[in-house]
This record gives structure tokens, sequence and C-alpha cells, in this order.
């Protein structure tokens, strides 16, 4: 089987290399990938900018045209933008199966007023909120408020949308710099402003296969993963300016059965309904972005895809063929094999810490171009997951930095604490000028709390 993985960051080189490991896999490409899966064993990528074949395309129509120049068997889309563009919906006519939403469920992370509506349809458990599309509205629904409140961009923003005002005068500042200065463009014409919720958050990640011929059957699906934790901020102790993600970790000893057993009930059941309610096609992942509040769970967020870097830490506890698993997702036949697959869906007894090490200036300006240094290591428990970097164009073996989250060093242990020192012995053999990262993923008072 060949299969074409869509993205370049550190979740496209954690699904490659999990798909790789399949005997069913003959070859993955990656398009465009990075310097990660450039030397991945059964990985090739491929940048359609330098394909003969993709003359005068771009985007989603060129990914479209590689999938079907290189005949794969497969697609496994990792960013969300190409998700909200129609890239399912397109691949899918050209005979492929895909594994992500097609369009319109893709809208529900594309549009937080969608999402938002959606839940409120389906008595999905989350804070309550109020969508508007002019700035003096906003204001005067503040000013009534009050604060802590959240103020979220409606459209995608890669992670620049949401702001967490603990004061009315920092509420005020989002509306004006999203609505009034276009700081994000039409990501921040329409506003949606919740309620500020306090907890623990947590990410919960499901594989998905839903149609209305599934539905039909009774065989929709939504299969949870174990729950991680992403560590948004940039410093210690949950501190200084949000990122993309710093590091995760996975299984999380805080999180208790009854708290997934509410999750399950008030969250992936209500979701689930609604999916088949809406007659969607769904056949991808989503993620749960959900807060740990003293009266139950409750969503913050879809996407609708696997996180970043929480995949990096999932993807190596994970003890079944990801192939196949992406295979029954995307259930060709719709016969109802992802819920067959439900036994087989299994997880190593352990741990697994995975620190993110960032460019210095990151989430700021940083300089691109710093060589990275690598350790050999044969040590099974230890995958290093290249994010931000690619072999330079003058050295073909030189690996240098071309992004703000430049890696991750991901490794398992039966235990937390053993994890955790074999992640950071390794994060301490790599270097590249400047290099930064925390040293707290995973330990008590990492984790942030309130809404991130």
């Amino acid at each position: 089987m060949k299969i074409l993985v869509v993205g370049s960051g550190g979740r496209e080189h954690a699904i490659s290399w999990k798909l790789a490991q399949s005997d069913s896999v003959d070859e993955v490409i990656c398009v465009p990938g990075n310097g990660g899966t450039a030397t991945e064993a059964k990985c090739r990528n491929i940048n359609p900018a330098d394909c003969d074949y993709t003359v005068d395309l771009k985007g989603i129509d060129a990914v479209s045209q590689v999938a079907s120049f290189e005949q794969v068997d497969m697609v496994v889309v990792g960013p969300e933008n190409p998700l909200a563009e129609g890239i399912a919906d397109q691949i899918w006519q050209c005979r492929i199966p895909v594994v992500g939403p097609k369009f319109k469920g893709a809208e529900l992370e594309a549009s937080k007023d969608t999402a938002k509506s959606f839940m409120k349809k389906y008595g999905v458990a989350s804070a309550a909120s109020e969508t508007f599309t002019d700035a003096e509205s906003a204001a005067a629904y503040i000013k009534k408020h009050g604060a802590p409140i959240v103020i979220k961009a409606d459209g995608l923003a890669a992670g620049k949308g949401v702001v967490v005002a603990p004061d009315e005068k920092t509420a005020l500042a989002a509306v004006k710099d999203f609505m009034q200065d276009n700081t994000l463009g039409k990501a921040g014409s329409k506003l949606v402003i919740e309620d500020y919720l306090q907890g623990v958050e947590i990410s919960v990640m499901a594989a998905v296969s839903v149609t209305p011929e599934l539905a039909a059957a009774g065989k929709a699906c939504i299969l949870p993963f174990v729950p991680a934790r992403d560590h948004k901020r940039l410093l210690d102790g949950a501190k200084g300016p949000n990122t993309g993600g710093m590091g995760a970790v996975t299984p999380l000893s805080d999180v208790t059965d009854e708290q997934m057993k509410l999750f399950d009930e008030n969250i992936v059941q209500p979701t689930l309904k609604g999916l088949i309610a809406e007659k969607w096609d769904y056949r991808g992942f989503i993620f749960f972005g959900v807060m740990l509040c003293k009266d139950g769970p409750k969503l913050l967020e879809y996407n609708v895809r696997l996180g970043d870097p929480e995949t990096q830490a999932l993807l190596p506890l994970m003890d079944c063929d990801f192939a196949e698993m992406c295979t029954a997702i995307a259930d060709v036949q719709q016969t109802g094999t992802l819920k067959a697959f439900a036994p087989k869906f299994k997880w190593k007894k352990g741990f697994v810490c995975s620190p993110v090490a960032v460019s210095g200036g990151y989430p700021a300006a940083y300089e691109k171009g710093k060589e990275i240094h690598l350790p050999e290591t044969k040590d099974a428990a230890v995958k290093i997951f290249i994010a931000g970097a690619d072999y330079s164009k003058d050295d073909k073996q030189k690996l240098v930095t071309t992004g703000g989250r430049v890696l991750a060093a991901s490794a398992f242990g039966d235990s937390f604490e053993k994890a955790y020192e074999l992640a950071y012995k390794t994060m301490e053999k790599i270097s590249f000028d400047k290099m930064f990262y925390r040293k707290d993923i995973g330990l008590p008072g990492a984790a942030e709390s309130g809404e991130l």
C-alpha cells in the first residue's frame, strides 16, 4: 500500500513514521514533508512546486494531482487548512480514500461560530457564548458581562485567535485588534465571546467514521484515544506568552475514570449524535479540547485533525497498526470497519514525555538557518520528531532550522519519571544556536489552569 501524508510539521513526521511501521505499507509519500520525513524509512518527500506535472497548480489542486499521479491508495491529511479548503472532497472525487473530514465537517474547526452552534444544538457540554459581527455590540456585551472572559476569532488564525481576558480592558483591546484593526484579516471579522472556564485542560483525540450510510446501519463510530496534555505557555510553570505547544505528555494520572465517563456521556455521544443528524461525511480524526471543571468536563473547541504536539506523544504509545486504523476510518465500502477495529485499538502500558525545542525568540521573531546537531541513538524508546527543520539547499547533509517549533524528543518509559528522564537526557544532547525548551513538561504545576 502507498499512502500520501499532507503536511510538513512534527505531527506529519509522527504520522508518517507510524504508518511506515505497518507491514501493509510499502511507501509513505510526504507532501511536502520536512527534514525528518526526508530520512525516515519507507518515506519520500515530494514538493509539488518541484514537479513538472503540477505546473500552474497550487494548494489542494497540486496535492490532488500528486495523489493521482503517484497512484496512492490513501491520503492522510495532517493540518487543518487543507481540510477547510475542501481537500477531502476533491481527493475522494479522484476515487482515492481520504482520512480527513469533508468540507462541511471541517467547518467545526474553520468556524468557531459553527462549532458553538453545533454544541448548543446537540447539547454538548461547553461554555455559554454569544457571536458578534460588529465591534460595538461585542464591546457592549463585554461591559455588561464583565471579566474574566474569552474572545475568539471565528476563523482559522494559526493559534493566534483566542484571547483569555482577565479584565475588561484586555477584552475590549482584543475586540479592537480583531474587528477594527483587522490583525487577523477575515478570520477576526466575526467573534465568539465565551464565559471563562476554570479548571485544567486536556486534549482527547479520536478516530471518527461517520456517514449517512454508516449511521443507517448503526455503525457510525467515534473511537477516543487516551487523554494527553499540551503545554502551551513558553516558560516553565505555565508562564510567558502562548505558543503552538511546548511539549506534551500522555497518559494523564490526574484524569479519573469518572471524568472520562462524563466526557463520553456529555461530549462524545452528543457529538456523534450531531454528526449523524447533520448527515455529514466525517471520516478522519477529531480533537476535543476539554476543560476539566468542578461540575464536569466542558468542551472548549473542536479541531478536525490530530493535535500538534500531542500526536508526537500519542503515536509512540499506540500499540496497534496505525495504517489499519486509517484504512478502517476511510471505510471505502462503508461496512463499519472502524467499529470492528475497536478491539484491536490498544495502548502500551507506560508513559510518553515529549518536550519541544524552539528557535530563540519564538513565538515572536526568530532567525532561521541554524544548523542542528542530533545525537546518534539506537534506543527504541526514544524518537526525535522533526517539525520546523529541513536539509540545507547548499549542503544536503546539513539539517537547519526553518520554523519556530523545531523538533520534539519523545521518550517512552514504564513510569512517567523514566519517560521524563529519558526525554530530557535526549534533549540535552541536541543543539542549535539559541535553542530553547521548557524543563517541566508533565511535572506538577506545569499544566495551565483556566482556558488558554
